[in-house]
C-alpha cells in the first residue's frame, strides 16, 4: 500500500544526493589551481545555483491540487570540491573529495543544512590505465546521466515523490529515462583510451535487495559488479560518443523460505554533435532493481520488479545561446515495490534555454511537464507543470 508521507520523508534526505554533476569534466575545465610545485598539484572547483520555481500540480480527484512557488536548487545541488595530483616515477597519484549542500533548509529545518559527501576517492594511474579506490558514482547508468542535455537545468519536480515541497533538488530525468547511479564504495579499473575506446570494470559494495525476516538475515556472497564501455569517434564530420554499461548482483537470505534476488541492469546510449547541433538517445532495462536509484534505496524487496526507460534529446547552440528539447519515459511494473505501490509510467517533457554570460556564469530558463500514469484512483497519478528560471555559477 502506497504511503505518501512515508515516501516523502524517505525521499527528502536523499534528494540532496539525487543529482550528479559532471564533476570530473567541469573541474578539469574550470578548476582554480591553489598549489603547483614539485610535480604536485592541489586545486578546487565549485558549483552554486538557485532557481525561482513555480509548479502547477494536478492530482487525480483534485486532492492537493495547487500552485506552488519556491526558490530552490536545480537538478544539481551546490558543491565545493578539492583535487590532488602527484607524479611519482611512472605513477600518477590523484584524489578527489566533493561536498554537496542544500540551500533549502530555512523554512522547515532551521539551520540544519545537510552536507553530503558524494566523492572521496584516490587514483593510481599509468600507461596501463587507472585504478580508483574509495567512493564515487557507479558505472551502471553513469553516462546516461552524464550526457543529459538538461543536467544544469531544473527537470521534473514530482509532487507524489515529495519534490515540490522538499528541501533538496529536483529529479531532473531520474525515474523518467534512467536510474540514478548512486555513489558507493568501490574498486574500479579504467583502461587507457585506445583509439577512442575505454573500458571500466568495478567491484562495488553490495546493497541489500532481499527481505529480512524475523528468523532470517539477508546477505550477499559476492560484491556488486558494474562495468561501462565507451567509444568516441568521428563520422562524417560529426563527433560521436557511445556507451554501454551494466550492473549485476545477487542477494540471499539465511531463511530458506526467502528466495534469492538477482538484480541486473543494462544501460546504453549515443550522442552525436555536429556544429551547433547535438542529438542524444539513451535507454535502460533493469530487473530486481529500483527504476529510480541503482542502490535500491527506497525498495528493499525487488524480487519481481522489471523496468525500462529511454531519453530522447536535442539541442542547438548559437553564439552564447543554447536551446534544448527533452522527452523521457520510464515504465515500472510495480511488483513488490513497497514505497511506490503500483505499476506506473513516468514521463517528462522539457524545453530549456541556456545563456552563457562568461566562463563562470550561466542563466537558465526551463518549462517542464511531469506526468505519472498509474491505476485509476492511485495516489501516484499527477500532472505537474513547472517553470524555472535561475543562474548557475561555477569555478
Amino acid at each position: 500500500m502506497y504511503n505518501k508521507k512515508k515516501a516523502i520523508s524517505t525521499l527528502l534526505p536523499l534528494a540532496l544526493a539525487s543529482a550528479i554533476g559532471m564533476t570530473l569534466s567541469q573541474s578539469a575545465v574550470a578548476e582554480i589551481m591553489l598549489y603547483e610545485k614539485d610535480d604536485t598539484t592541489f586545486s578546487t572547483d565549485g558549483y552554486v545555483n538557485a532557481f525561482f520555481v513555480n509548479s502547477d500540480i494536478d492530482h487525480e480527484g483534485e486532492l492537493n491540487d495547487r500552485r506552488q512557488s519556491r526558490v530552490k536548487m536545480g537538478f544539481l545541488p551546490n558543491w565545493i570540491g578539492f583535487n590532488f595530483g602527484k607524479q611519482v616515477g611512472d605513477l600518477k597519484l590523484g584524489a578527489r573529495s566533493s561536498f554537496w549542500v542544500t540551500i533549502n533548509d530555512s523554512e522547515t529545518n532551521g539551520t540544519a543544512t545537510a552536507i553530503d559527501v558524494r566523492q572521496f576517492y584516490g587514483t593510481v594511474g599509468g600507461d596501463w590505465g587507472e585504478v580508483l579506490i574509495g567512493k564515487d558514482f557507479g558505472l551502471f547508468s553513469r553516462s546516461n546521466i552524464f550526457m543529459d542535455e538538461l543536467l544544469a537545468s531544473f527537470g521534473n519536480s514530482a509532487d507524489s515523490l515529495g519534490l515540490v515541497d522538499g528541501a533538496g533538488v529536483s529529479f531532473g530525468n531520474i525515474g523518467t529515462g534512467y536510474p540514478y547511479p548512486f555513489p558507493t564504495s568501490q574498486i574500479t579499473y579504467r583502461s587507457p583510451v585506445m583509439e577512442g575506446l575505454r573500458v571500466a570494470v568495478g567491484v562495488m559494495d553490495p546493497v541489500d535487495t532481499n527481505d529480512s525476516s524475523a528468523a532470517g538475515r539477508s546477505y550477499q556472497d559476492n560484491p556488486r559488479f558494474e562495468s561501462e564501455v565507451t567509444y568516441q569517434f568521428d563520422l562524417g564530420g560529426a563527433q560521436i560518443y557511445s556507451w554501454v554499461n551494466a550492473g549485476y548482483q545477487t542477494s540471499d537470505n539465511t531463511d530458506s523460505a526467502v528466495d534469492e534476488v538477482t538484480s541486473k541492469g543494462l544501460g546504453y546510449g549515443l550522442q552525436a554533435k555536429m556544429g551547433g547541433v547535438s542529438l542524444t538517445a539513451s535507454g535502460f532495462q533493469a530487473e530486481g532493481m529500483s527504476p529510480f536509484f541503482t542502490n535500491n534505496y527506497l525498495e528493499p524487496a525487488l524480487r519481481e520488479t522489471d523496468s525500462d526507460g529511454y531519453l530522447l534529446q536535442g539541442s542547438y547552440t548559437f553564439g552564447k545561446n543554447r536551446v534544448a528539447l527533452s522527452y523521457g519515459q520510464t515504465e515500472d511494473d510495480g511488483n513488490n515495490v513497497a514505497a511506490l505501490g503500483s505499476q506506473a509510467d513516468y514521463e517528462t517533457r522539457g524545453i530549456a534555454y541556456f545563456r552563457t554570460i562568461n566562463d563562470n556564469l550561466k542563466l537558465v530558463a526551463e518549462y517542464n511537464q511531469y506526468e505519472v500514469d498509474a491505476a485509476t484512483g492511485s495516489a501516484l497519478n499527477e500532472d505537474t507543470d513547472t517553470f524555472a528560471v535561475g543562474a548557475v555559477l561555477n569555478w
